[in-house]
């Protein structure tokens, strides 16, 4: 087992549900928080929160759709932090419907985001891990990666896409020690994932965002000679 104190990570998404958890467990094991999303609100706040608690955290907005933003936010957080050795591609959306009545811009948009926003964040963050001859990113996919649903089309393919991208790019960079980590979650509860007349009781059986977070800071504490390449998180009773 490995230490994390004073390493650095790069979040997307990390404004609300998992990156929120993320960064909060992240930085009570002393890791230097990035914080990236949409939302300036959420991640003022978010800070300042980490900050309350003796952490060291900064933020930087941006879309990950957008490989201009990225690469302007990865440049704020490296002058305010440092170099990365983590990364947690959480990032996403989620449009839903029957394949005919998705509007193709919508169906767009989601690849856009959740597929191509990890491949500009990554792209722009690995040269620092490979000049550093080491780090550790994580892909968050989901069930829906591993298999398709009716109505799911456009974040299933996303996903989909995350575990092939994933599992390339690990194959590419054990020759510099990165370990790239894919998490195929089912069901966690958060904004994303909201059902209408649901109770908090019922929201209580399934996972919850600071069950992810526990967990990808125990497979980041693991020693770096080993990895779990891909790996599955279930609700143990949501029934």
């Amino acid at each position: 087992m490995q230490l994390l104190t004073e390493k650095t990570a790069f979040i997307t998404g990390a404004g609300k549900g998992i990156g929120r958890a993320t960064a909060l467990a992240l930085a009570n094991e002393g890791v230097n928080v990035g914080l990236i999303a949409r939302t300036e609100a959420d991640l003022v706040k978010l800070t300042a929160e980490i900050k309350s608690l003796r952490g060291r955290a900064s933020f930087a907005v941006a879309d990950v759709s957008d490989l201009a933003q990225v690469e302007a936010a990865i440049e704020k957080l490296t002058n305010e932090l440092g170099t990365a050795d983590i990364l947690i591609n959480n990032a996403g959306i989620g449009t839903y419907g029957p394949f005919l009545e998705l509007d193709p811009e919508d169906w767009k948009r989601v690849i856009d985001v959740n597929l191509m926003g990890m491949y500009y964040v990554t792209r722009t963050v690995l040269p620092q891990m490979i000049k550093k001859n080491g780090g550790d990113i994580i892909n968050i996919s989901s069930s829906s990666g591993l298999r398709g649903t009716a109505g799911s089309s456009a974040y299933s393919a996303s996903k989909f896409g995350v575990l092939g991208m994933t599992e390339s790019l690990s194959q590419e960079v054990r020759k510099h020690n990165i370990r790239v980590f894919a998490l195929t979650p089912s069901r966690v509860v958060t904004e994303l994932t909201f059902k209408e007349g649901e109770t908090d009781q019922q929201k209580e059986k399934f996972m919850q965002p600071e069950d992810l977070a526990e967990y990808m800071v125990a497979q980041l504490k693991l020693h770096p000679r080993i990895f779990i390449p891909t790996s599955s998180q279930w609700a143990t009773n949501p029934f």
